[in-house]
C-alpha cells in the first residue's frame, strides 16, 4: 500500500457496499481497494457496510468500484438529478460536468443543456452540499434536485417563466438600443440625418447620449453577461457569456476613450462603437429568447402527457359519489366513470362495458373494448358506456407517471456521438479568445489606417460570431423532441443510447410466442393411440397441466373445460422448462412435452411421425403424451399469429433489415411459421435459457442485433442484445430489462422505433454539421480573411445576429421531428 500523504494532498470518500457477511469479507474488500493505484488507505466497517477510502491527490473512484465488484461485492450507488441555472453553451456543460466529477464519491456526471439538468451517479455517502458547492464553484446555480414529474401533480412551467423574463429584457434592451442605432448608423447612411445630428445635437452631444443609453443597456439587460462571464474569465474558464462580455465591453471601452479622452488615441482612430456594443447585447438576448421559446416547445410531449391526467375523480364511498382531488384517490377506491370521462387512475373494471380510447398510450387510434376485469390506464378516455372501476395504482405508480419518467430519462441521456462534441468544446472558447487576440494583433500590425479601429472591430466580430451554443444544443434538443414524438407513437425509449444503437441494427431477432403471435395457444388436434379415448387423454393431460402456468397448459385446460372432462388427482408433479411436465395421474405415470422430452425418456414416437409432420407443416406445435412409458397421444397446439405481424415483417424488410425468429417449437413448425411470414432466419427448439446463446450465434454474421420479446424468460436476451425491445403488453421484468418499450404490443412499433432512431440521428448530424460549419466559415470571415480579396468585413452587429440565428436554426431543425410520421 502507498504511504499516506499529507492531509493537503489526500481525499477521502465513503462507499456503501452490499454483500459483506463476515470478517473475511472485510479483509477481502480492504485488500481489493488497497490494490488500486493512488489509494493510501482503506478501512471497512462491517456493521455500517461502508468503506472509508483515502486517495493520494485525484481520486479514481471508478477503479475502486471495479475492484470491489471484481472481489464479488456490490458498491451501492445512487442516481441524482440536479436542475442547474446559468448554462448557455457547450463549454458550460463541460465545466459543470468537470466540477461535479471532481466531488469525492461521484462516479459519473452527465449534463444536458436542453433540459438544463445534470444526472449524477455517486456513492450514497455523497453529501448534497458538496454537489451544490461544486456547481456554484463553477459559476452556476443549483436550483434544487429535479422533482420527478407525476401525472397527478405537474410541475410549474419554469421554461415559460424564463422565456417571459428574457422577453422583457430583450424589449427593454431594444428600446434603449434603437436611439443609439438610429443616431450612429442613421448618420452614416442618411445624409439628412447626419446633417441634423451635426447641426442640432452636435457630435459630442450625440456621443454622450449614445454613451448613456448604451451604459443602461450593458448595466441593465446586459448585466447577466457580465455577472456570469467575468467571473468565469477570471477563473480561466471562459464561456459564451465571457465572449459577449469581452466583445461588448471592448467596443464600449474603446468608445469611452474616444468620447472622453480622444487625445490618448492615434490620429484618425477617434471613432465610437456604442451601437455595436448595444446591438450585440440586444441581438444576443433576442437569440436567447427565441432559443428559450424553442426549448420550451421541445418538451411539449412531456407537457401533453402530464396534461392527460384529470384533476379530479368521482369516487364511490359509503354509497355516495364524491368528486375529489386526484391526489386523494387511494388504492382500492371504487370510481364511477361516465361516458366521455378521462380515466383518472390505473385500475380494473368491476362493472359495465365500454370502448376506451388508448391512443395516448399506444399510438393506435382504434378504441379498445373494456368489460369486467379488463385493465384501465389513467389518462385514457372512456367512450359512450358507463364503467365502475377499482383503483390499483395511483400517483407516481400510475403507468402514465412511469411513461413521463421514462421519457424524461431518455431525454436527459447523452449519446455516444456527444463525446466528440464534448472534446471539441473543451478547448473551443479559449481558442476563440486566442483567435480574437491574434486577429487584433494582425490588423494592428498589418492593417490599413486607422489600424486600431479595424483591429478592434474585427476582434470583437470574432468574439461575438463564435457560437458554442449551437454545438451544445445540437444533440440534446433532437433527443428531446425525438423521444417525445416516439412516446406519442407508442414507442418509449427507456435508455437514450438506444436511439443511436437502434439506427445501426442490421438484424431484428423476434421471440415467437406473444411477439409474433397472440400468446394465447389453442388446442387444435388430438390423435390418440389404440386403446385410448379422447376424453381419457384430455383428462390425463388437463389434470397434469392444471399445475402448470405455461400458456400451452391453459390451452389444454380450456379444451378440457369445454368438453366437461373430469380432472383427477396428481402426485409428484414436475416441470422441466422447455421440455414438458410429468407426474402421477390416478396412479399412472404421465409425461407431456415436446418430442425431445419423450425421446430423452427413451420412447419411440414413430407411431405419430406422419401426423406430426403434417401438423408441423400447418404451423402447429405437436406435443406428445405418454402413459407408463408408452406414447398414448399426439396433441397439436396453435398460437394464432397477430393480424399486424405480416405487415410489421414487411416494414422491417423495407428498412433493409434481416429478420430472425427464435422459437422453442420443433424445426418443422418453426420453419412453417417463418415461411408464412417471410422470416429470413429461424433458430428453433431453443430452451428458455438458450436465447442468449442464440443471439450470440446470430451476432457472428451481423453487426448489431435488436431482440424483441415479451416474457419473463426473455429478460436475459433483452439485456444481452445490442438493443432490447419489449412488447409493452408483456411482463414487467421484460420491460425493465429492455432499452425500448412498445406500448401497443404491436410489432409494427419496431419499425416505428427504428424509423424514429434514424430520423433523430440524422437530425443530430444535420445540427452538428451546421454548428461546426457555421464556425468554420464565419470565424475566418469575421477575422477579415476576405478583406484582401474583395474588401469584405463582418460587422460585429451582423456577427451577433448570426450567432443568435445559429442556435435558433438548430432548435428549429430539431422541432421538425415533432411532425415525424413513420410508415
Amino acid at each position: 500500500m502507498n504511504a499516506v500523504n499529507s492531509p493537503e494532498t489526500t481525499t477521502e470518500t465513503t462507499i456503501a457496499i452490499d454483500g459483506m457477511h463476515c470478517a473475511s469479507c472485510v479483509r477481502r474488500v480492504e485488500k481489493a481497494i488497497a490494490s488500486v493505484q493512488g489509494v493510501t488507505s482503506a478501512s471497512v466497517n462491517l456493521a455500517t457496510e461502508k468503506a472509508s477510502v483515502q486517495f493520494a491527490e485525484k481520486p479514481d473512484l471508478g477503479a475502486v468500484i471495479a475492484a470491489i465488484e471484481q472481489a464479488g461485492y456490490a458498491p451501492r450507488l445512487e442516481s441524482r438529478e440536479l436542475d442547474i441555472d446559468g448554462m448557455h453553451c457547450a463549454s458550460c456543460v463541460r465545466r459543470v460536468e468537470t466540477a461535479l466529477s471532481g466531488v469525492p464519491g461521484v462516479r459519473t456526471a452527465a449534463v444536458n443543456l436542453a433540459t438544463e439538468r445534470a444526472t449524477v451517479t455517486a456513492t450514497d455517502g455523497v453529501d448534497e452540499t458538496a454537489l451544490i458547492a461544486a456547481v456554484e464553484g463553477a459559476g452556476f446555480h443549483l436550483r434544487q434536485p429535479a422533482a420527478q414529474a407525476s401525472a397527478a401533480s405537474p410541475q410549474p412551467d419554469r421554461r415559460a417563466q424564463e422565456t417571459d423574463r428574457l422577453t422583457r429584457l430583450t424589449l427593454i434592451s431594444l428600446l434603449l438600443t434603437l436611439p443609439v442605432f438610429i443616431l450612429e448608423m442613421g448618420s452614416h447612411l442618411i445624409p439628412a440625418m447626419h446633417g441634423w445630428v451635426m447641426t442640432v445635437l452636435g457630435m459630442q452631444t450625440s456621443w454622450l447620449l449614445q454613451c448613456a443609453l448604451t451604459g443602461l443597456v450593458l448595466l441593465g439587460p446586459g448585466l447577466m453577461f457580465f455577472r456570469h462571464g467575468v467571473p468565469n474569465l477570471i477563473k480561466l474558464h471562459p464561456d459564451m457569456n465571457s465572449l459577449v462580455a469581452l466583445g461588448a465591453s471592448a467596443a464600449y471601452g474603446y468608445s469611452l476613450v474616444a468620447t472622453f479622452a480622444p487625445g490618448w488615441m492615434p490620429a484618425g482612430t477617434v471613432n465610437v462603437y456604442y451601437e455595436a456594443a448595444a446591438v450585440i447585447v440586444t441581438l444576443v438576448l433576442l437569440g436567447r429568447t427565441l432559443e428559450s421559446r424553442a426549448k420550451g416547445r421541445t418538451s411539449d410531449a412531456i407537457k401533453r402527457l402530464v396534461r392527460l391526467a384529470p384533476k379530479t375523480a368521482r369516487v364511490i364511498r359509503d354509497g355516495k359519489r364524491l368528486d375529489i382531488d386526484i391526489a386523494k384517490v387511494v388504492v382500492g377506491d371504487i370510481l364511477d366513470i361516465r361516458p366521455g370521462d378521462k380515466i383518472p387512475v390505473d385500475g380494473v373494471v368491476t362493472e359495465g362495458q365500454s370502448f376506451v380510447d388508448e391512443s395516448m398510450l399506444t399510438g393506435e387510434p382504434a378504441p379498445v373494448e373494456k368489460t369486467k376485469t379488463a385493465t384501465l390506464t389513467g389518462g385514457t378516455i372512456n367512450g359512450n358506456g358507463a364503467l365502475t372501476m377499482r383503483a390499483t395504482k395511483v400517483g407516481s405508480d400510475m403507468l402514465l407517471s412511469q411513461i413521463v419518467r421514462m421519457v424524461e430519462t431518455a431525454q436527459g441521456a447523452k449519446l455516444p456521438i456527444q463525446s466528440m462534441v464534448d472534446r471539441v468544446t473543451g478547448w473551443f472558447v479559449p481558442a476563440v479568445i486566442a483567435a480574437a487576440l491574434l486577429t487584433f494583433a494582425a490588423w494592428l500590425l498589418l492593417g490599413p489606417e486607422p489600424a486600431l479601429s479595424y483591429a478592434l472591430v474585427n476582434a470583437v466580430a470574432v468574439l461575438i460570431v463564435a457560437c458554442p451554443c449551437a454545438m451544445g444544443l445540437a444533440t440534446p434538443t433532437s433527443i428531446m423532441v425525438g423521444t417525445g414524438r416516439a412516446a406519442e407513437l407508442g414507442v418509449l425509449f427507456r435508455k437514450g443510447d438506444a436511439l443511436q444503437n437502434l439506427r445501426d441494427v442490421t438484424l431484428v431477432a423476434l421471440d415467437k410466442t406473444g411477439t409474433l403471435t397472440e400468446g394465447r395457444p389453442e388446442l387444435t388436434d388430438l390423435v390418440t393411440a389404440e386403446g385410448f379415448s379422447r376424453s381419457d387423454i384430455l383428462s390425463y393431460a388437463a389434470s397434469l397441466e392444471a399445475r402448470s402456468e405455461h400458456p400451452i397448459a391453459k390451452a389444454i385446460l380450456a379444451a378440457a373445460e369445454a368438453e366437461q372432462v373430469t380432472l383427477q388427482p396428481v402426485d409428484g408433479f414436475k416441470a422441466e422448462p422447455g421440455m414438458g411436465v410429468s407426474g402421477e395421474v390416478a396412479g399412472r405415470k404421465v409425461v407431456i412435452g415436446a418430442d425431445r422430452a419423450l425421446v430423452r425418456h427413451g420412447m419411440d414416437l414413430s407411431t405419430f411421425a406422419e401426423e406430426a409432420a403434417q401438423l408441423a407443416q400447418q404451423a402447429k406445435t405437436p406435443l406428445y403424451l405418454a402413459i407408463d412409458g408408452k406414447p398414448a397421444a399426439l396433441l397439436a397446439v396453435a398460437d394464432p399469429i397477430k393480424p399486424t405481424t405480416p405487415a410489421a415483417i414487411r416494414a422491417l424488410h423495407d428498412l433493409g433489415l434481416k429478420v430472425a425468429m427464435i422459437s422453442g417449437d420443433n424445426k418443422r413448425t418453426a420453419d412453417a411459421i417463418a415461411a408464412r411470414l417471410g422470416i429470413d432466419t429461424v433458430i428453433a427448439e431453443v430452451l428458455p435459457g438458450g436465447k442468449v446463446d442464440a443471439l450470440a450465434n446470430l451476432r457472428r454474421t451481423n453487426n448489431k442485433i435488436a431482440f424483441v420479446g415479451d416474457g419473463i424468460n426473455d429478460a436475459p436476451a433483452l439485456s444481452a442484445a445490442d438493443v432490447g425491445i419489449a412488447v409493452g403488453t408483456g411482463s414487467d421484468i421484460a420491460i425493465e430489462s429492455a432499452d425500448v418499450v412498445l406500448m401497443s404490443g404491436d410489432l409494427a412499433g419496431v419499425a416505428r422505433a427504428i424509423a424514429v432512431s434514424k430520423a433523430v440521428i440524422g437530425n443530430i448530424g444535420q445540427n452538428l454539421f451546421w454548428a461546426f460549419a457555421y464556425n468554420v466559415l464565419l470565424i475566418p470571415l469575421a477575422a477579415g480573411l476576405l478583406y484582401p480579396v474583395n474588401g469584405t468585413l463582418l460587422s460585429p452587429i451582423f456577427a451577433a445576429g448570426a450567432m443568435g440565428l445559429s442556435s435558433v436554426f438548430v432548435l428549429s431543425n430539431a422541432l421538425r421531428l415533432r411532425r415525424l410520421r413513420p410508415a
